[in-house]
C-alpha cells in the first residue's frame, strides 16, 4: 500500500482529493468507498491510456462499401463511452470516401473495438444492466448502476438494452426450435456422472399475467393471460449439519411461453433433450390435474416418464366429493375425508373409488351430489396410474408438484407482477427469454463483445 500511495502521490494530481479520502475514513466501509471510487479513476484511466496507444499505431483503412476506394484520413476525432469505469473518452483517425460517396465517417478503431458508430453506452455497462433487470424493475436499475459504478443511465436506455438482449434470446431459441422441427436435435449440456444418475423431474403450471388491452397505451381495462411455465431438475440429496437426509433439486432449467399447450410442448422438448431425457434412469413429470398439461404429457413425455398426480391437488377434489355427498359442515364428512385421503397417499386407491362408486348407487342423492361424485371418480380412474403415491414415494419420488408452483413464483410472480405492473407483448417476451437466459445458465453467451478481423 505504500509503494502504491507513493507511486500516484507522484502521478495525476486529481487523484489527491481521492487517495486523501481512502488514508482518511474513519471506518472500513468508507474505506472501501474511497479504495472503489479510486480505483475506478484509476482504471478509467488506465483504459483510456491504452485507447490512446492504440489510436497512434498504423491504421488498415478499409474499402468504400459503396466505390471500393480504400478510405482516406481526414484527421482525429473525439469520442466518448459510458462505461462501468464511469466516461471514458479517447481520440481515433476517422476517414472517408475520397471519392465524396455519402457513408458519413469511419472509425477502424471503434469497428475493432466493437462499437457501433452511434453506441453511448459500453457492452459490460449493458450487460450489467440487463443482469439487474432479471431481478428488478428498471427504475430500480438506473440507481444501482449509479451507486456502484457512478454512472447516470436512464430507464428508458435500459429497457431499450433489455429489448436487444431479449430479442438475441428469443431469436436462438426460434433457431433451436426451427432445427428440431427439421429433425436436428440439441446437443445435450455437459453432465457430471452422479448427477446424470439421479432422477429427472418435469412438471408445468399455468401462471396469470396482467398485460395492456392496447398497444402503445397504458390507458384501458387489465388483460390477464396465462404464461405457461415448465421446470426441469434432477433430484439429488443432501445431508444437513444434524445428518439429516433431504431432497434438493439440482441443474433446474426453466422453460415458460406466453401462448397455448402446442407452444410449450416443442419448448419443453427441446430442453428435455438438452437434459438427457432419452439416457436418464429415472424420469417423472409431476402436474396438477389440468388435462392439457396431461394431453402433453401423454403425447411428448409418456415413452420416457411416469406420471405423477400432484398429491394435495387429488386430496382437494376428494374434499370437494366429501363436502358435496356428505355436507362439508358434517363430523362424518371430515372422518371420511381423512380415511380416503390416507388410503389414498397408501396405496389403496381402489377403495377410495369403491366408497365413491357405493354412495353413487344410493338412492336420494341429490343431482348436485352425484354430479360431483361422478367428475371425481372419472377423475381419479383417469389417473390410476399416476396416484400410487405409496409406491412413489419408496421410489424416492416426490408426489407433490410444489417445484413447479415455486418456480412459477420465481420466474414471472415476483418479476412480472409487481404494483402496477402491466406488459406489452414484446416487453413481456423480451425479459421473460433474458430471465430464462438468466435461470438456465446461458445469459453470458448474449453479450460476447467480439473484436472485428481488423483489430
Amino acid at each position: 500500500m505504500l509503494c502504491l500511495t507513493d507511486s500516484l502521490r507522484q502521478g495525476d494530481p486529481s487523484w489527491q482529493p481521492l487517495l486523501s479520502a481512502v488514508q482518511t475514513a474513519p471506518t472500513l466501509a468508507l474505506l472501501v468507498w474511497a479504495a472503489w471510487r479510486l480505483a475506478r479513476v484509476l482504471a478509467r484511466q488506465i483504459v483510456e491510456e491504452v485507447l490512446a496507444e492504440r489510436a497512434r499505431q498504423p491504421t488498415e483503412w478499409p474499402c468504400c462499401p459503396r466505390c471500393g476506394t480504400p478510405l482516406r484520413s481526414k484527421g482525429w476525432v473525439a469520442r466518448q463511452v459510458e462505461s462501468l469505469l464511469g466516461c471514458i473518452r479517447w481520440r481515433r483517425r476517422v476517414g472517408r470516401c475520397p471519392r465524396g460517396c455519402k457513408i458519413g465517417q469511419m472509425a477502424p478503431l471503434d469497428a475493432a473495438l466493437g462499437l457501433a458508430p452511434h453506441q453511448r453506452t459500453s457492452g459490460e455497462l449493458q450487460q450489467a444492466g440487463c443482469a439487474l433487470a432479471v431481478f428488478v424493475p428498471f427504475e430500480t436499475v438506473v440507481a444501482l448502476l449509479h451507486v456502484l459504478s457512478g454512472v447516470r443511465v436512464s430507464a428508458g436506455a435500459v429497457w431499450l438494452w433489455v429489448q436487444e438482449a431479449g430479442q438475441r434470446a428469443w431469436q436462438r431459441l426460434e433457431r433451436d426450435l426451427q432445427g428440431l422441427a427439421a429433425g436436428q436435435a440439441p446437443a445435450e449440456e455437459p453432465i457430471e456422472t452422479q448427477t446424470a444418475a439421479r432422477p429427472l423431474l418435469l412438471g408445468a403450471d399455468g401462471v396469470m399475467v396482467p398485460f395492456r388491452p392496447e398497444v402503445g397505451t397504458p390507458k384501458g381495462k387489465t388483460v390477464w393471460r396465462e404464461v405457461k411455465v415448465a421446470i426441469l431438475a434432477r433430484l439429488g440429496r443432501h445431508t444437513t449439519r444434524t445428518g439429516q437426509e433431504v431432497t434438493r433439486l439440482e441443474r433446474r432449467r426453466l422453460v415458460a411461453v406466453l401462448g397455448n399447450m402446442e407452444a410449450l410442448a416443442p419448448r419443453l422438448w427441446l430442453e428435455a433433450l438438452r437434459q438427457g431425457i432419452r439416457k436418464a434412469k429415472q424420469v417423472a413429470w409431476l402436474s396438477d390435474g389440468a388435462r392439457g398439461f396431461w394431453r402433453l404429457f401423454a403425447e411428448n413425455l409418456s415413452p420416457y416418464a411416469i406420471g405423477i398426480l400432484d398429491f394435495y391437488h387429488a386430496a382437494q377434489n376428494v374434499w370437494k366429493g366429501a363436502a358435496a355427498w356428505l355436507d362439508g359442515r358434517t363430523k362424518r364428512a371430515r372422518q371420511w375425508f381423512v380415511l380416503a385421503r390416507h388410503r389414498l397417499r397408501h396405496g389403496e386407491a381402489d377403495k377410495v373409488l369403491a366408497d365413491i362408486a357405493q354412495a353413487l348407487e344410493l338412492d336420494g342423492l341429490p343431482n348436485s351430489a352425484r354430479e360431483t361424485l361422478t367428475k371425481l371418480y372419472a377423475y381419479l380412474d383417469k389417473h390410476r396410474d399416476h396416484i400410487n403415491y405409496e409406491q412413489l414415494k419408496a421410489l424416492g419420488l416426490p408426489i407433490g408438484s410444489g417445484l413447479v408452483e415455486s418456480a412459477c413464483k420465481w420466474l414471472i410472480q415476483q418479476r412480472f407482477k409487481g404494483v402496477g405492473m402491466r406488459w406489452s407483448d414484446d416487453g413481456f417476451n423480451h425479459l421473460l427469454h433474458l430471465r430464462l437466459s438468466w435461470v438456465n445458465g446461458r445469459f453470458e453467451s448474449l453479450f460476447q463483445w467480439e473484436a472485428s478481423p481488423n483489430s
